[in-house]
């Protein structure tokens, strides 16, 4: 293990035990935005929240978030989605293509180095295509499943787009996936890949060194700042203990409360300083 990755865990370590986070100047830095892209009008809340009322709803935001290095890599967590069959689906509103809804902060599609996939869910795996020279980061289980097993029943898919496990075997065959296995700080200096909450066969959540802080970008392994408050797991788990105790995990490596993120929560917008209509810096 190298003198990074050494800092790395220092730092982590220093936020488990509940001291602040010692900002280690080996480890890479990285300005964190949350990118809006879309809306999923009047979702069911109970569909995000175990045991919520079944007759609240909530328009939900959808993200993806930019990570951008001083050494010139810009990372996003998770892709978003542009296939037809799921705007027919859903009633999504205010839509921009994830390219053009990450391009205020002068991103080009093509200048995407990796894709930090949280789990293969249509809404986040189905743009990985749009960034066609990234590097794709994904739990090694949730690959073998999604591209394997899973298919052999019609129960054990769902959410998961047959085109979309398409293409990451193409990135695959092209030399551009990235196996994580398990809890990962050693890959890349500055990012800790977690176990996540069973959201899917083996989700994951992303911790990233900021300026000053940890964030961590929990995606679906907590939808809502609700799930958080009332400490509920998500409603759609394959294991709820395990999902309670993935947000307790998280709270524990963000430097701060409010640097943990989650995956849909409109209020995120409200929460940390507006760079544009649809951007925030998680900060």
């Amino acid at each position: 293990m190298g003198q990074v990755g050494r800092a790395w865990i220092a730092l982590l370590a220093g936020v488990l035990v509940g001291f602040a986070p010692r900002i280690a100047a080996e480890a890479d830095k990285y300005d964190v935005f949350a990118v809006r892209f879309a809306t999923l009008a009047n979702f069911p809340v109970s569909s995000l929240v175990a045991g919520a009322d079944r007759s609240r709803r909530l328009d939900i935001a959808m993200m993806i978030w930019v990570l951008k290095g001083a050494d010139g890599r810009v990372a996003l967590v998770d892709s978003g989605f542009h296939r037809e069959r799921y705007f027919r689906q859903f009633t999504v509103k205010d839509y921009l293509s994830p390219p053009d809804a990450i391009a205020p902060l002068g991103v080009k599609a093509g200048e995407v180095t990796d894709i930090f996939l949280s789990h293969m869910h249509w809404d986040h795996a189905g743009g990985i295509d749009l960034f066609p020279t990234a590097r794709v980061w994904i739990q090694k289980d949730e690959f073998d499943y999604y591209t394997g097993d899973a298919w052999q029943s019609r129960t054990t898919h769902g959410g998961i787009d047959a085109d979309d496990v398409l293409e990451i075997v193409k990135r695959n065959t092209q030399g551009k996936v990235s196996f994580v296995r398990g809890d990962d700080e050693t890959s890349l200096s500055g990012i800790l890949f977690g176990i996540g909450g069973r959201h899917t066969w083996a989700s994951q959540f992303i911790a990233v060194q900021t300026r000053m802080h940890v964030a961590v970008l929990a995606s679906d392994n907590i939808y809502l700042y609700e799930n958080l408050d009332a400490h509920a797991p998500i409603a759609q788990t394959l294991d709820a203990a395990s999902n309670l105790r993935t947000q307790d995990r998280m709270r524990s490596l963000a430097g701060e409360p409010r640097l943990l993120v989650p995956g849909h929560d409109p209020a995120v917008f409200s929460r940390f300083p507006r760079v544009s209509d649809r951007i925030v810096r998680i900060e």
